[in-house]
């Protein structure tokens, strides 16, 4: 979704799985299985799967950018046997505090969108689910129909986002995931208000591993004034200019 029109309110970016619902509803850990599998089905030993699951997803920030740039897979056919079988409406559910969340944001200050590493399918269920598909301004996703379709954290995916938006200046940008280098790499491009999402007591599994690899920064990294929440209600103090008055 592309915004076409001049628009100079800043934009809010919320990224969706594990940000806008819970880790503990094990979402990631279902969908770590699925990806798994698929790499066995592609003749990979359960061995090779695990080790190729954890470097393409440490590598490139998505497995699936690994298989197809490595392995020649159709990522529409990865996209219906992983994100697309999940059963997410047994896994998630509505949530009044999220939808109050962004009701209360003030939309004559600021817009909502919605950025995230899945294609647009899991995106859109996910946003119906928590009933919030109506209070999201425009969404991007991994495009993959498109030939080498980038990703968080890579710079360009970032860049992608401020021409869909139309955004002028990347330091009226806000946002917030709950992987920290995908936040750190918003930052490297100038966004100017940068949250990372970091649930306390709850893991999850990406590339086989427990999610603290979400929270690894890169050798040497700065500091770069992101800041920690561990409740997307915390936004409301962190953020204070986003939201209607009390």
């Amino acid at each position: 979704m592309a915004c076409t029109t001049q628009d100079d309110r800043p934009i809010v970016f919320f990224d969706i799985d594990n940000t806008l619902y819970s880790a503990s509803s094990m979402i990631s850990h279902e969908m770590g299985k699925k990806i798994h599998a698929y790499f066995v089905s592609i003749g990979l030993s359960h061995e090779e799967a695990s080790e190729l699951h954890l470097k393409y997803y440490t590598q490139y920030g998505l497995a699936l950018r690994g298989l197809v740039r490595h392995h020649n897979v159709d990522p529409l056919d990865f996209d219906a046997k992983c994100d697309q079988a999940l059963p997410l409406e047994e896994m998630i559910s509505y949530s009044p505090q999220v939808q109050k969340l962004f009701e209360d944001i003030d939309r004559s200050k600021v817009r909502v969108w919605a950025l995230t590493n899945a294609y647009r399918l899991h995106a859109e269920r996910v946003l119906r689910i928590l009933k919030i598909d109506n209070l999201v301004d425009g969404l991007i996703f991994c495009d993959y129909l498109m030939k080498d379709f980038s990703c968080k954290p890579e710079p360009e995916f970032y860049r992608m986002a401020l021409r869909a938006a139309n955004v002028g200046s990347p330091a009226n940008c806000y946002f917030i995931d709950d992987n920290r280098k995908n936040v750190d790499a918003a930052r490297a491009e100038g966004w100017g208000h940068c949250v990372h999402f970091c649930e306390k007591g709850i893991e999850h599994m990406e590339g086989g591993k427990l999610k603290a690899i979400d929270d690894a920064r890169e050798p040497g990294a700065s500091d770069n004034d992101v800041v920690d929440v561990t409740t997307l209600d915390e936004l409301r103090t962190v953020w204070p200019e986003v939201f209607k008055a009390s």
